[in-house]
């Protein structure tokens, strides 16, 4: 009876640690999926804020730093767009008239008119009131800024940054995966990379490029 107990006991064991080993396995496998899933939505979102961005400095001459403005500007605002209707035939060309020209004549059409920002760059149908928010977060914001910034040659270059630390991207997944975010964060600090998804950087001109590209 003693020798079937130990067995028991034995076999209980095994089971254990292969459950252990199966969970070492498993819990970096999934929250690696999960923070892909959320990545993605992030990635989305801040590349619509770029876009709002750079028609914001195309009317205004540099960047929006506060989201009041930048979504009220989405919402309401126009920019300019050019109007183009006809082109130049063979035998306008075979008639010496280039576009300038054309224009004169009436033959074609140039000019500039204003649309809507929420209709041009996004879509009517496009929720703006979202632009600001981290997806996945419980409606916290991404950190906004914007300035100007003085090159070593004396060049003012306006830049921006928005941003969203993992701990507010991943805080839906804190409870079952705490130690792999942290171990994220730190993975990233090690390497001297922003523990977030970024787009933009008011530290230096970048080109407005986000830290996934």
């Amino acid at each position: 009876m003693k020798r079937i107990l130990i067995q028991i006991v034995l076999i209980a064991i095994v089971v254990f640690l292969a459950y252990m080993l199966w969970d070492t396995i498993k819990t970096p496998i999934d929250f690696e999926k999960e923070r892909k899933a959320r990545y993605e939505e992030v990635v989305e979102n801040l590349i619509d804020i770029r876009k709002a961005q750079l028609a914001f400095k195309d009317v205004n001459g540099q960047f929006c730093g506060d989201w009041d403005s930048l979504v009220t500007f989405v919402k309401t605002d126009s920019i300019p767009k050019i109007r183009k209707i006809g082109m130049l035939t063979d035998s306008m060309i075979e008639a010496g008239l280039d576009e300038k020209a054309a224009m004169k004549k009436g033959l074609i059409i140039r000019d500039t008119i204003k649309v809507s920002v929420l209709e041009e760059v996004f879509g009517t149908d496009y929720n703006v009131d979202q632009l600001p928010i981290i997806p996945e977060s419980g409606g916290e914001k991404f950190w906004l800024r914007q300035t100007i910034i003085t090159t070593g040659s004396g060049v003012k270059v306006p830049v921006f940054e928005a941003r969203a630390h993992n701990n507010l991207i991943l805080a839906e997944l804190e409870d079952d995966y705490k130690q792999q975010i942290i171990n994220l964060n730190e993975q990233r600090r090690k390497n001297n990379r922003y523990p977030g998804l970024k787009v933009g950087s008011v530290e230096e001109p970048n080109n407005n490029v986000g830290n996934w590209e």
